[in-house]
């Protein structure tokens, strides 16, 4: 892959990048301004040579403003791209159906990917999740509601789960 685009918009909870693949499919993404904290977390194999700097990513920064001012699904259709191992990949398309406003714990959340007795690889493919927002593991939470870790902080996350929490009508 040669050339990608990214930018960078303001949020509620600070300023939010996206790194975009030439066909809109999102390589990278997070609550920061500096690309040099996304790339690192792009697959080799996914990997850009030229990485440009847009004002605006066009569907993807839409959806990002809609996710943000209340319209949770805004984020669901948009296209992503991470390469791992089965596993992982695995448990990337499941987190993107864990409904925005009903966060599942890890030990659910390895149930779900098939893999029940794998907690620690559930965490795993939260932790190495390079597309935060649009592959919603901010949605996983431990046991008992502690929220776990976070790349991007626990105030993000926990601003993300309160926000879908009062958008979708669920108890916090």
């Amino acid at each position: 892959m040669n050339l990608v685009h990214w930018s960078t918009m303001d949020t509620p909870i600070g300023p939010f990048t996206a790194v975009l693949a030439g066909d809109g499919a999102v390589l990278a993404s997070g609550w920061t301004a500096e690309l040099d904290q996304l790339t690192p977390q792009i697959a080799p194999s996914l990997a850009a040579t030229t990485y440009r700097r847009v004002g605006d990513l066009g569907p993807v920064s839409v959806a990002v403003r809609r996710y943000h001012a209340g319209e949770l699904d805004a984020v669901d259709d948009v296209p992503v791209r991470q390469r791992s191992g089965e596993f992982l990949q695995r448990a990337w398309e499941v987190l993107r159906t864990v409904p925005a406003g009903e966060p599942v714990t890890y030990t659910s959340f390895a149930e779900l990917a098939g893999r029940p007795a794998a907690v620690r690889a559930a965490a795993a493919a939260c932790a190495r999740n390079a597309a935060a927002l649009f592959v919603p593991c901010h949605r996983v939470v431990r046991v008992g509601g502690a929220l776990g870790g976070f790349r991007w902080g626990l105030d993000v996350k926990r601003w993300l789960l309160d926000h879908e929490a009062r958008s979708t009508g669920a108890a916090a």
